[in-house]
């Protein structure tokens, strides 16, 4: 199964959450911050959104920063998934 997203929607799967600290000690599940940044899976085709044309600025790929809150969770085969819209991408990291 694939996800395909329409419009201005981006796909992004969270990069692993740092499991210690810089000092060795080790963090619970619940502890681990939810990752920032993300690797973009699929990118929507873009088009009229909100009577305003968008032309989508990254691709599959792409590593990215997302705002802490950003989004919709989603869970496919066994991996979790995040559905954005561009403009909750905070920059795109080279």
């Amino acid at each position: 199964m694939t996800i395909k997203p329409l419009f201005d929607k981006v796909v992004v799967e969270g990069l692993k959450a740092e499991e210690r600290t810089k000092s060795g000690l080790y963090l619970t599940q619940a502890a681990q911050e939810k990752p920032a940044t993300c690797v973009v899976v699929a990118v929507g085709p873009g088009g009229i959104v909100d009577g305003k044309e968008v032309v989508m600025q990254v691709k599959v790929g792409d590593k990215v920063l997302l705002s802490k809150y950003s989004g919709t969770e989603v869970k496919v085969e066994d991996k979790e998934y995040t559905i954005i819209r561009q403009s909750d991408i905070l920059a795109i990291v080279e």
